[in-house]
């Protein structure tokens, strides 16, 4: 019993294996050939498509400013917070004042005096010339009162500046913004000694982030190509790092004018709109510049693929396959934008990319 149920599996066993070995050969047309395999496939034709290029950018205020103190003297008071919008003009501290009133009140002493001596003068002056000229009193006693009343006068010259380098020193302490923007974290802690002339002159910086700018960089192919196509208006598109849109177009309003020899790219610059203020100076963006329009063949991207050569696709003709080298530009949605490799009217085929081979029978549907 032993050697008869080993002998049924034998048998059973090999007709399964040939059963399965007769499944699996393709099924030709009686005359030796291979199968057709089924695909799908669509016939190229060029479009227009967007002459685009990518980059890197790297956002910043269209105006950054330091705010420093320019006279010496404890700082008083911080009058903002710190990442507030502010106005142009507006008050953001103040350093103490008295020892600048006391500078300004001594000027004016000064000026008084001065101008009170240059009126002394010009009276002894127009007195000795009256004598000099009925020849009392010899011409040298008129010219020295006539020099004397010109030193007085230049030192009321003299006084009156000084006054107002006081005037203007008083009025430095009170830090004003220079610009609208966004203000920065405070340099100085109040009860602080600031003084113009080392690094505790830094108080804070503003930052103009409406308009923003976005600083990128093209390759030399790149750059060269924008300028061929000057005439068509450029375009500059952002994303953020995750990917979002920025509702905002920009425009480029600085390219360089050399190429940088280390890295082979040209500088470019774009300015943005940033009203709800979305964009944070200092921020890492995609940047799209698009510079027109061009005729391009475009195939999807499950019908690119890649070999030691480079890239490639399949190809229909004459009911075969064949692979055929293509030279790929950028992306267009789900698209790649064949430059090179294909013509009006080839028919690329689509998927079953793994079962060919060059010269297998394809039967084609239309895609």
């Amino acid at each position: 019993m032993r050697r008869l149920l080993i002998i049924a599996t034998a048998f059973a066993f090999t007709g399964c294996s040939e059963g399965d070995a007769r499944q699996k050969v393709p099924k030709g047309d009686g005359k030796g050939e291979a199968a057709a395999i089924a695909v799908t496939a669509i016939e190229v034709a060029p479009r227009a498509v967007p002459i685009a290029f990518e980059a890197v950018g790297r956002a910043e205020g269209s105006r950054e400013v330091q705010v420093r103190a320019r006279v010496t003297g404890i700082l008083e008071r911080q009058m903002y917070n710190e990442g507030d919008p502010v106005k142009a003009g507006a008050p953001l501290f103040r350093i103490e004042r008295a020892p600048f009133e006391i500078e300004l009140a001594q000027a004016r002493g000064v000026l008084a005096q001065e101008q009170s001596r240059n009126a002394l003068a010009a009276q002894e002056l127009g007195r000795l010339k009256g004598l000099a000229d009925r020849r009392a009193i010899s011409q040298k006693e008129a010219d020295q009162a006539e020099a004397t009343s010109q030193q007085s006068t230049a030192l009321v010259q003299i006084a009156q500046a000084r006054l107002r380098q006081a005037e203007l020193n008083l009025s430095y302490t009170v830090v004003d913004a220079p610009i609208g923007g966004i203000t920065g974290r405070a340099m100085q802690s109040i009860g602080s000694l600031v003084a113009p002339n080392n690094d505790s002159a830094m108080l804070t910086t503003l930052t103009r982030a409406d308009p923003l700018w976005v600083r990128f960089a093209l390759s030399e192919a790149e750059f060269a190509r924008l300028r061929t196509n000057e005439n068509n208006p450029v375009q500059v598109k952002l994303e953020t790092a995750d990917g979002a849109a920025y509702p905002h177009d920009g425009k480029i309003n600085f390219s360089g004018s050399t190429v940088d020899q280390a890295t082979g790219t040209v500088q470019m610059r774009a300015e943005v709109a940033n009203p709800k203020l979305q964009l944070l100076p200092g921020q890492y963006l995609r940047v799209r510049v698009i510079a027109g329009t061009q005729q391009a063949i475009v195939v999807p991207q499950t019908a690119v693929a890649q070999n030691q050569a480079g890239r490639y696709v399949w190809v229909a003709a004459d009911g075969k396959a064949a692979q055929r080298q293509i030279r790929a530009g950028d992306w267009l949605g789900g698209d790649w934008v064949v430059l090179e490799g294909l013509r009006p009217g080839d028919t690329v085929i689509l998927d079953n990319l793994a079962r060919l081979r060059p010269g297998a029978p394809v039967q084609i549907k239309k895609g």
